[in-house]
């Protein structure tokens, strides 16, 4: 076996390993029923510590798409009434419509939507008056900021969902594996209009398949934000993987409730872009519970969520713009600079959407064009992106991006390294050897006789060692 088939192995399993990044949920709180705003709005911290109400002045992520491809979205629960703007399952297994929960952590999706884009709900009306007499009544209660009092209101709160429904953390009874799905869900997403994806998604490996290539590639051609979830060392991620690891996704690590970087809750790596809570979150449950979570699969739509606004605000803004508006507005942390604890800070929300920035025209997270241009050993056509395999609920929103047309390496390629350090290994041991001979050459004595030897030696001088090692 030659060394890029036993690593194309190995990145093959890793992927296979893909999961659920890593949320744990609270087991007295999992099955919890519809409470009352004191018992959970009042818990979403990160609203106002993260700087998400005040940017809320600025926008509330209307007019933007924001695509989950998760495990699937409970668009009945109360919190996503009317939030849902298309979907589609992409693992066989799911509803068309992307709305059944699936996988090993059904409930994930839904999760990670209402973090995101949760509108709140009317509480219940009560079933009897204690009161004798009538009284005018006020009308729906609406808090001041908008939102309805009861249950979790997400980041970008005006923002439209697609979901996208995987089966990921067990054998998927669709047959379709992760590589097949990762990148077919990219596309659908890109090509129904996502102006943003969120991927709460992570696998044990840096490496990813090549398939994966022309789906990221196609994203970030067609302008689509992608944020993506570190991982949890407690979950098995000590470092960041795939599809963190990816050039120009926006990955995001976790932070415990101090705001230092969590010891469970996140991992580390040079690809984390920013740290957002991922300790003591709240989120939405299949069949309209609640519960509480922690991970980086709970820090992402938070951070999905700012981008939403931020493309709410400035339509025509680039993805690059965007990315740059979150991570250089971010408060530093950690190791003076960009470190792989934090990236480049913790989550401003306020500051990424009122403070001045520079326009970039380049990802300060990098480009996947690039880096196929140098790790896969193949060039970029123009060539058409190809269609999704599964059906669109709307027209491409976007023009045609070009997509990779990249050989894998051939086993010659990957024996050429080999070969060249052989031979310079060979060439080296050669003249390693003459250095030797002539050395031994030069001290060994002249034979009697010689123009330079002694006349008649009678003393027995040797010139070698004998079997034993004496001499």
């Amino acid at each position: 076996m030659t060394r890029a088939t036993a690593r194309r192995r190995r990145t093959a399993s890793a992927v296979v390993a893909l999961a659920l990044a890593g949320s744990t949920l609270a087991a007295a709180l999992a099955a919890a029923p519809a409470a009352h705003a004191d018992a959970w709005r009042d818990k979403e911290y990160w609203l106002a510590e993260s700087g998400i109400t005040k940017a809320w002045e600025v926008s509330r992520g209307a007019n933007v798409k924001v695509a989950v491809i998760d495990s699937g979205v409970d668009g009945k629960h109360p919190d996503l009434a009317g939030v849902l703007a298309g979907g589609v399952d992409v693992s066989g297994a799911g509803s068309p419509d992307g709305q059944k929960s699936i996988g090993a952590k059904p409930e994930h999706g839904t999760l990670v939507a209402t973090m995101l884009a949760g509108r709140g709900h009317q509480p219940a009306e009560p079933t009897a008056s204690p009161s004798p007499s009538p009284s005018p009544s006020a009308g729906p209660s609406v808090a001041p900021d908008g939102v309805p009092p009861d249950g979790i209101v997400g980041v970008a709160p005006e923002a439209q969902l697609l979901s996208v429904s995987t089966w990921l953390g067990s054998a998927n009874p669709g047959g379709k594996s992760d590589q097949d799905q990762i990148p077919e869900a990219v596309r659908w997403a890109v090509d129904n209009g996502a102006r943003v994806i969120n991927i709460s998604l992570g696998s044990t490996s840096p490496e990813w398949p090549q398939s994966w290539d022309a789906a990221f590639l196609y994203a970030e051609q067609k302008d689509v934000v992608i944020v993506a979830a570190a991982g949890n060392r407690g979950g098995g991620n000590v470092q960041v993987g795939a599809p963190a690891t990816i050039p120009g996704v926006l990955t995001v690590a976790g932070l415990d409730r101090k705001g230092t970087a969590s010891i469970d809750s996140s991992s580390q790596g040079i690809s984390i872009g920013v740290a957002a809570p991922a300790e003591n979150l709240i989120g939405g449950l299949p069949g309209g519970g609640y519960a509480e979570w922690a991970g980086t699969s709970g820090a992402t739509p938070i951070v999905a969520g700012v981008a939403a606004l931020i493309r709410s605000k400035w339509p025509e803004m680039s993805a690059h713009q965007v990315i740059n508006r979150i991570v250089s507005t971010a408060k530093d942390a950690g190791a003076k600079g960009k470190d792989p604890l934090y990236g480049f800070g913790i989550l401003d929300a306020e500051a990424a959407l009122k403070a001045d920035v520079p326009e970039t025209r380049v990802n300060p997270l990098g480009s996947i064009s690039d880096w196929i241009r140098v790790h896969r050993r193949g060039s970029l056509a123009t060539a058409p992106g190809a269609p999704s395999a599964v059906p669109s609920s709307a027209a491409p929103t976007l023009p045609e991006a070009t997509v990779p047309v990249a050989d894998p390496p051939s086993e010659l390629d990957a024996a050429v390294p080999a070969l060249v350090v052989l031979g310079f290994g060979g060439l080296f041991l050669c003249i390693l050897a003459a250095a030797v001979f002539q050395i031994r050459r030069a001290a060994r004595p002249a034979p009697p006789g010689s123009p330079d030897g002694p006349a008649a030696p009678d003393t027995g001088a040797l010139d070698s060692a004998d079997s034993s090692g004496k001499a």
